[in-house]
């Protein structure tokens, strides 16, 4: 039987479509995201069929994605942000200081960030996610985490593994 789990990289897969303001832009939501009390991973895949930049988890159980915005073009070239609403509790846009606030979609939270650090300009709203989708991401969430952290510890234990 298919794994649902085959479809998670065992390490993120290079993007050589972000550019070096969304890595940036990427590591200092993370930061902000683990003073809140959340672990980050980058690059998960969704149930969906989608893949979102950043999924954060608290000790709580809640579950944030924070879609990662380098430029204007960048936004206006993805329409695919409102299926992430489905998997989360609160949907984040984090972008530089360069991009207006008024360009992101109502009913979202906005991260100004660059590669130091981020600060929440918007709070989320709150739209809490069925008990179901929030034990799939949580699993999703916790087997793409340790999938990782194994492929750090023994790479050579993974050279085929899924593939």
């Amino acid at each position: 039987m298919d794994s649902p789990a085959r479809n998670i990289a065992l390490v993120p897969p290079p993007d050589r479509r972000q550019s070096e303001t969304a890595l940036a832009i990427a590591r200092g939501t993370a930061r902000l995201l683990r003073s809140l009390g959340f672990s980050c991973i980058s690059e998960l895949p969704l149930p969906s069929g989608r893949r979102a930049d950043l999924v954060a988890l608290n000790e709580r159980g809640e579950i944030w994605i924070v879609e990662i915005k380098s430029s204007v073009e960048d936004l206006r070239a993805d329409q695919k942000w409102h299926e992430y609403r489905a998997h989360c509790d609160r949907l984040f846009f984090a972008f530089t200081q360069d991009l207006p606030c008024e360009i992101f979609p109502e009913g979202t939270g906005l991260i100004i960030a660059d590669s130091y650090g981020a600060h929440m300009q918007c709070e989320a709203p709150e739209h809490r996610i069925a008990a179901a989708t929030r034990k799939q991401m949580t699993v999703r969430f916790a087997m793409a985490a340790a999938l990782r952290i194994n492929r750090l510890v023994d790479p050579q234990g993974h050279a085929d593994f899924w593939e």
